[in-house]
């Protein structure tokens, strides 16, 4: 069993496959998990914040660059992901599979780690693009997915410390390159293919890496490190530019596989939900429409004329949704916080945001103070110099600066003080 490893080892032998490429490429797919972790928790608690949390309103772009680098991010980890698969595939022929309760723990974790990333990544992939065939909740498997991806990420760094500590640079101590972990498999006693005893061989790690018997038979290398490396970064530079064109506006031209694109819809801006999957048709047309606005008994209603008669403001602020997307806008309406003092709002008063949708996750969502009185906080009737279209959310829907795009309410029902 042992030759017959050895001989796997040997047939799936290549320079790219080293402890140190493998730990390149895992510190670029470990920084590129970290920041899809920490701007996917901003944006789950943009969409679900405790009463407490309070959020930045400026630079009034921000999460649209968050979100946006996110969804870039978590493109960009396809090929880096299955480079290092491809990298590490060999170690699957190990003898014997496992040699101690600390390599189970480094095989369990990887195992673990490579699943749950590969689920990941695909699902969030797919919900970029509005479709989700998998029988489950995208948003709470995704969120909890991440944190399963990262635990068993510090697992497998903590384990893989030594090899990793080692192999950083490109050099080792004593400034010779570090040879594959595939050149000390090859060291062979010549007679009958069973690996050298390596833990014997002196010069530590590094010696035992550069040990290596001229008569081995080894075939020509396939793949050079250097065509490896320029593969994957040419596939993950292609998958981010053809694709980061619907985030960032410098790459627009080149988004030919973003699932949005810019200026494409109703008055030139995109469109998620419809006002059909909304249920809304006839009831954000209806001519009885009014915005209630509540503070405890004291209540004001106001039609649409009565809106467009208060004192009227334009602002230019992003649509910026959590698939990734964002444009900037012209849009004219109420301050919220005109609103707000009209039915005697508290200064630190968060509000209810109630749209007519009869069903959505979001059709009612909690706006907290800081964007209650933020000055460009406001209740749109026009969008870049029209009339407000049905599709974005006519007859009133409220657009707030640093806030994801399904917190935007469209066909407002009523603002209510909550606390």
């Amino acid at each position: 069993m042992r030759t017959v490893m050895s001989g796997m080892r040997e047939a799936l032998s290549s320079p790219a496959r080293s402890p140190r490429m493998a730990t390149v490429l895992g510190r670029l797919l470990g920084l590129a998990f970290v920041v899809c972790f920490l701007t996917g928790l901003f944006s789950h608690f943009l969409q679900q914040p405790e009463s407490w949390m309070r959020f930045p309103t400026s630079p009034a772009g921000l999460y649209a660059v968050t979100q946006g680098i996110h969804i870039t991010a978590g493109i960009a980890c396809f090929p880096l992901l299955l480079g290092k698969l491809w990298t590490v595939f060999p170690n699957l022929f190990q003898t014997p599979p496992v040699r101690s309760f600390l390599h189970l723990l480094e095989r369990a974790s990887i195992a673990l780690f490579v699943g749950a990333s590969l689920l990941e990544i695909t699902i969030g992939l797919l919900n970029t693009y509005q479709w989700v065939p998998f029988p489950f909740f995208f948003k709470q498997t995704h969120f909890a997915l991440a944190f399963v991806v990262i635990g068993s990420l510090v697992i497998h760094i903590a384990v893989q410390l030594p090899v990793i500590a080692e192999h950083w640079r490109k050099r080792g101590p004593d400034g010779k390159p570090l040879y594959g972990e595939l050149e000390a498999y090859r060291a062979t006693d010549g007679k009958d293919g069973d690996a050298v005893d390596t833990d014997v061989l002196p010069g530590g790690v590094t010696g035992r890496l550069m040990a290596y018997i001229d008569s081995a038979p080894r075939p020509e290398p396939s793949v050079s490190r250097r065509g490896f490396l320029a593969t994957i970064a040419a596939s993950t530079v292609a998958l981010v530019v053809l694709t980061a064109g619907q985030s960032f506006a410098l790459l627009d031209p080149f988004n030919l596989f973003g699932p949005r694109k810019r200026g494409v819809g109703p008055q030139g801006l995109p469109v998620n939900r419809t006002a059909e999957d909304a249920g809304v048709l006839s009831s954000a047309v209806a001519e009885d429409w009014v915005l209630t606005v509540r503070n405890g008994d004291t209540v004001r209603e106001f039609s649409r004329a009565d809106l467009a008669a208060l004192p009227q403001v334009d602002v230019e602020l992003p649509i910026a949704c959590v698939e990734g997307w964002s444009q900037l806008a012209r849009w004219r309406g109420v301050r919220m916080r005109d609103l707000a003092d009209a039915v005697n709002a508290p200064a630190g008063s968060a509000f209810l945001l109630r749209s007519l949708e009869e069903r959505g996750s979001f059709r009612i969502n909690r706006m907290g103070p800081e964007y209650v009185r933020d000055e460009r906080t406001v209740v749109a009737l026009e969008l870049n110099g029209e009339t407000l279209h049905l599709e974005h959310g006519y007859p009133a829907r409220m657009i707030a600066p640093a806030r994801p795009g399904v917190t935007q309410t469209k066909w407002l029902s009523s603002l209510e003080v909550t606390v």
